[in-house]
């Protein structure tokens, strides 16, 4: 792999040698756990300071592309899924936008009445049956997400569709529901032991923990849901840019 930076180009240093990471990121070379390069003998092979090679490397372990040990070195992260608050798009929409297979270990349907904070968010009573989705969705090798989704009333959904197919399709294509606006809260959670079984990990193991609420484009509340991640398994990144 040629490991070298044009001076003479119009696109930062930093910027370069970001790239130049990401290509020596997809290389098998270092896909099995072996280190990259040091900083000094990684520096002096590009002609740049460390101060730029480390403006590089900063921004690829924060986006959990490359783990960094002192006294050990930098190294490719294991893959892991990552998640975008950008112009979100369903889980399912998500991954076939990213090329990542998800597979569905899981899917319940039932009817409920729902709890106070729920009846609230979707200002109905709680004497009315709303429709509850469970979905326990992951890659091949194991599932690494459990989701419970409730439904207002007025979707129409009747729990006989195909929710195989991402849900906002359904309810777009289906049901003339068109989503436009998602508000999250994101947190840290322990697995108990029902979020352990279901995510097929150990009991306190660490979870992230996400709320979304979905509206409309009249602003109406239409789903209520809660995600559990896998924090090995799962990187929700949030990109701001200061106007």
């Amino acid at each position: 792999m040629k490991i070298e930076l044009n001076p003479k180009s119009s696109v930062p240093l930093h910027l370069q040698a970001e790239e130049l990471l990401r290509k020596m990121i997809k290389d098998p070379f270092y896909q099995n756990g072996k280190l990259l390069p040091n900083e000094v003998d990684l520096a002096s092979q590009l002609n740049i300071s460390r101060t730029t090679l480390r403006q590089a490397l900063n921004k690829l372990v924060y986006e959990g592309l490359l783990i960094r040990k002192k006294g050990v070195g930098t190294k490719v992260a294991d893959a892991m899924i990552s998640s975008k608050s950008v112009n979100w798009l369903s889980f399912s929409q998500e991954m076939k936008a990213r090329g990542i297979p998800i597979k569905n270990f899981e899917l319940h349907v039932s009817w409920v009445y729902p709890e106070e904070l729920i009846a609230g968010f979707f200002n109905i009573l709680t004497d009315q049956k709303i429709l509850k989705l469970e979905r326990l969705r992951g890659r091949v090798e194991g599932p690494f997400v459990y989701f419970v989704s409730y439904f207002h009333p007025r979707t129409g959904l009747t729990g006989e569709e195909d929710f195989k197919r991402p849900l906002y399709d359904i309810l777009e294509m289906d049901y003339n529901v068109v989503i436009e606006l998602s508000k999250e809260e994101i947190s840290a959670k322990s697995a108990d032991k029902f979020i352990a079984s279901k995510l097929e990990t150990e009991i306190g193991s660490p979870i992230l923990f996400r709320k979304r609420y979905v509206y409309d484009k009249a602003d109406r509340p239409i789903e209520y849901n809660l995600g559990y991640y896998k924090a090995d398994s799962f990187i929700y990144s949030v990109e701001s840019r200061r106007s």
